[in-house]
């Protein structure tokens, strides 16, 4: 059997006397949409920031199986990065004033410097950096046009509506060329019809471009649809792990989004948020 794309093994993340994330473990397997989900402070986002290096965790190992083995927690943001993790935020972090395309081509920042020695090839234009620099364009446009944002490509990117400015987030990301997809919230704002078109995307760059995606959700609708594995956190501790059925039934689950009381009320768990809010 192969190894996981992503394994969390006994992930603890302390701040002084807050322990946010209490020995989670879980897998994350390539070509397969993967949701962490939980009522308000479960310790998601921190999960995230441990996995893409804002933090280090106080305990725990987290491996990514990547053409090699890469311990997370003991690399720093930008070589996590280029091992092949990408994410986008809850808050959208475009570079406004710049243009669509040029928030494309700034995500392959790496290969570019790598292509130009550091700035020397581009200075002079030497041939090496002028390939390198085609091939960031032709990547940047084949992935607006995927995102259906071709023609504002020359727009500014903080002119664009909000739900292009999340389909943009998700395009930079895959300018990375990564591994492992880490979304966190990106049906946050979207209404009905862009959370469908999201459901669709997320289904086409897994299926399509054959990677892992790790996904942060409080859209019940959206989570349950397209997740092949979900994994439920509530006050740091995994409290379930397993396929959208098994999640939707687990009675930990219920009661953490409802309360005791509510024990029965099981297909809120689908259609929105309990009285915490997932």
């Amino acid at each position: 059997m192969s190894a996981p794309l992503l394994a969390v093994e006994h992930l603890s993340m302390r701040f002084g006397g807050l322990l946010a994330i209490d020995d989670l473990s879980f897998a994350a397997d390539d070509k397969k949409i993967t949701a962490i989900i939980g009522p308000n402070g479960a310790g998601k986002t921190t999960v995230f920031n441990c996995l893409t290096g804002f933090y280090k965790p106080t305990v725990g190992r987290l491996t990514l199986s990547n053409g090699g083995t890469h311990y997370l927690e003991r690399m720093e943001g930008f070589r996590i990065a280029r091992a092949g993790v990408a994410r986008t935020f809850q808050n959208i972090r475009l570079f406004p004033a710049m243009s669509v395309l040029e928030n494309l081509i700034v995500a392959q920042h790496n290969e570019l410097m790598d292509a130009s020695f550091f700035s020397l090839a581009g200075l002079f234009g030497l041939a090496r950096y002028r390939r390198a620099e085609e091939k960031a364009v032709e990547l940047a446009r084949f992935w607006l046009d995927r995102m259906g944002l071709i023609d504002v490509a020359d727009r500014a990117a903080g002119e664009l509506p909000y739900g292009d400015q999340r389909r943009l987030e998700i395009a930079r990301a895959m300018c990375n060329k990564p591994a492992l997809l880490c979304l966190d919230e990106p049906a946050a704002g979207l209404n009905p019809r862009e959370s469908a078109d999201l459901n669709v995307m997320l289904r086409e760059i897994r299926d399509r471009h054959g990677i892992g995606l790790l996904l942060i959700e409080h859209d019940m609708n959206v989570v349950m649809e397209i997740s092949d594995h979900i994994v439920v956190l509530d006050y740091g501790r995994k409290i379930a792990d397993g396929t959208p059925q098994a999640v939707r039934n687990d009675p930990a689950v219920i009661r953490a989004y409802l309360g005791d009381d509510d024990d029965d009320d099981d297909g809120v768990i689908v259609d929105g948020a309990g009285a915490r809010g997932p």
